[in-house]
């Protein structure tokens, strides 16, 4: 209700805020939010009418003192509103530190579990990356996906195939569990793997904002609309969007590809099988087009493992978006990036005579999507529980 009534106050200078610093807005919206947030809860229980003032003063005053004092623009009240309902106020109790108190050691402990199981099997770096994605997916950043009670889970669903890495976070919560029994949730280790696995490809280092809480939900019907390796830009477009997500996210999450491999099961239908008469993808580049169908001839082993980033699959840059240009995408889905005018001027963004110097960063980029996306439909505060297993509900 209350961010209903706020929105109605939205104006162009919103837009204008969030279009120069989406980021750094969300930033100190959600920081404002947070430090508020149990006083609040309580008095909008007790006093909806003086909760909802006081919300629009703590808003108003610190959020417009800190944007004028970054330079960024001049906020007048009624856009300190709606920007405060837009990034979400229920998504403030996500902070980085979260656990500074409770758990001080517990992301070292997970980092410390990701780089042993690293040093072991550096294919567990795309793994990771991968897990948290198909969670985030369906019913949002909850690990569901960890859940493991017959074939109902939803781990089990087809669009969740070769989904793994679930013995690295039962390995970093049982080591929590032995140090801060029933606080660090499955979910956050989950995002929070993720991040250590980029880094550990050499990607960007990055902080995750952390305190979501594990859902009670595991259910394979509920991972039926995943987005599909031969889904078409429209559909993925339209998948992305449902969870919050832009064209320029669909890009930067797709390039997550730039580690790992996938498998000649999800390139039957590209090669052979692409048009009702039979036939390959015509966006192959010719040159590549023998090199694939070598690695996954007709009626082969649909297991043989081919690198999603061409000359490049075990380090994270931006060589996939390169790839994808010049028609060495290795999956469809990738390649479809390509089809598209609105994902056409993401992906070469990266490449304009501005870059690298003045044009976007990549890295910084896929940072940004990647928080977003660990931030889709978060169970916080009381919703949900703390697993003491992640394979299991309590």
């Amino acid at each position: 209700m209350l961010c209903l009534e706020a929105g109605l106050y939205a104006d162009w200078k919103l837009a204008h805020l969030m279009q120069f610093n989406p980021v750094m807005g969300s930033t100190l919206v959600q920081q404002v939010a947070m430090e508020q947030d149990w006083k609040l809860s309580h008095l909008m229980q007790s006093n909806p009418v003086v909760g909802f003032t006081l919300v629009q003063q703590v808003l108003i005053e610190q959020v417009q003192h800190v944007a004028i004092g970054l330079g960024l623009v001049a906020m007048d009240q009624k856009s300190v509103i709606h920007w405060s309902c837009v990034v979400g106020i229920s998504q403030a109790q996500l902070r980085t530190g979260f656990y500074a108190r409770t758990c001080p050691n517990a992301e070292s402990i997970i980092t410390s579990v990701v780089r042993d199981a690293f040093l072991s099997n550096s294919n567990i770096a795309p793994v990771l990356l991968r897990l948290h994605f198909h969670d985030c997916f369906v019913q949002g950043c909850d690990g569901s996906i960890l859940i493991d009670n017959g074939q109902n889970a939803e781990r089990e669903a087809f669009g969740h195939q070769g989904v793994g890495g679930f013995e690295v976070i039962e390995n970093a919560k049982s080591r929590l569990e032995a140090v801060c029994p029933g606080v660090v949730s499955c979910a956050d280790i989950v995002a929070l793997a993720a991040r250590d696995a980029v880094a550990l490809a050499n990607g960007p280092k990055y902080q995750v904002p952390t305190g979501r809480r594990d859902g009670l939900v595991s259910n394979i019907s509920l991972a039926a609309d995943m987005p599909d390796v031969n889904d078409s830009i429209q559909q993925l477009k339209a998948k992305f969007l449902q969870k919050g997500l832009s064209e320029k996210d669909l890009v930067l999450l797709s390039a997550a590809h730039t580690i790992g491999t996938t498998a000649c099961f999800f390139m039957t239908d590209r090669l052979y099988k692409f048009s009702p008469g039979g036939g390959s993808d015509p966006t192959i580049n010719p040159a590549f087009l023998p090199e694939l169908k070598s690695k996954c001839p007709p009626n082969g082993d649909d297991n043989v493992r081919l690198p999603m980033d061409r000359g490049s699959e075990k380090t994270f840059d931006k060589q996939i978006l390169q790839n994808i240009r010049k028609g060495f995408a290795v999956i469809a889905s990738d390649a479809r990036l390509y089809d598209d005018d609105a994902t056409k001027t993401v992906v070469d963004s990266y490449f304009g005579f501005q870059s690298p110097v003045m044009g976007p960063s990549f890295e910084a980029d896929f940072v940004n999507s990647m928080v977003k996306m660990g931030q889709i439909d978060v169970k916080t505060g009381s919703q949900g529980q703390i697993r003491r297993v992640c394979r299991a509900y309590n």
